[in-house]
């Protein structure tokens, strides 16, 4: 499965709703489950952005889809960075 680090800004929806927030935390991670992905870490940040996830989806399609449904809410934007592990770029620096 590929690996994304989600990078997450509040609107300013989701601001007036503050203590909502831990919820919507959740209804991200089940809705990276419903993708057939997993979240490994989601941290609410200080900084450029308000939280950042560490997740792992089947590929970019449906990583896409599910940022895109997240988005369509209007509490959240994202930036998205395809990531791999150590040993995952070490195959890819081989083939140099």
């Amino acid at each position: 499965m590929a690996q994304y680090a989600v990078l997450i800004s509040w609107t300013e929806a989701a601001v007036r709703s503050v203590a909502k927030i831990p919820q919507r935390a959740e209804q991200f991670r089940l809705a990276v489950e419903a993708a057939g992905g997993r979240v490994h870490a989601f941290l609410h940040t200080l900084g450029t952005y308000d939280a950042v996830a560490v997740v792992e989806l089947p590929g970019d399609e449906g990583a896409s889809a599910m940022l895109l449904s997240l988005a369509a809410q209007g509490f959240a934007r994202t930036v998205t960075l395809k990531g791999w592990t150590t040993a995952d770029f070490a195959k890819i620096a081989e083939r140099l």
